[in-house]
């Protein structure tokens, strides 16, 4: 049985991937390394595929209800 997605959750990810997007963009301008800029697109994509997880199983929950 799958846990509840809480809205909650969901709002914070995106916040979150949001500002590692922008922080990104700004760590890009200013010069960092590759290995800087890498260790963000991997943190960026690891979030991405939860936040598609999580998606998926609010898709699954009201398909349920309904």
């Amino acid at each position: 049985m799958s846990r509840r997605v809480s809205r909650r959750e969901l709002d914070d990810l995106i916040l979150h991937l949001k500002g590692l997007v922008h922080v990104r963009a700004l760590l890009e301008d200013g010069g960092a390394s590759t290995a800087v800029l890498d260790a963000h697109a991997a943190e960026i994509d690891r979030l991405r595929d939860r936040l598609a997880a999580l998606a998926r199983e609010a898709g699954d929950q009201v398909g349920v209800a309904a």
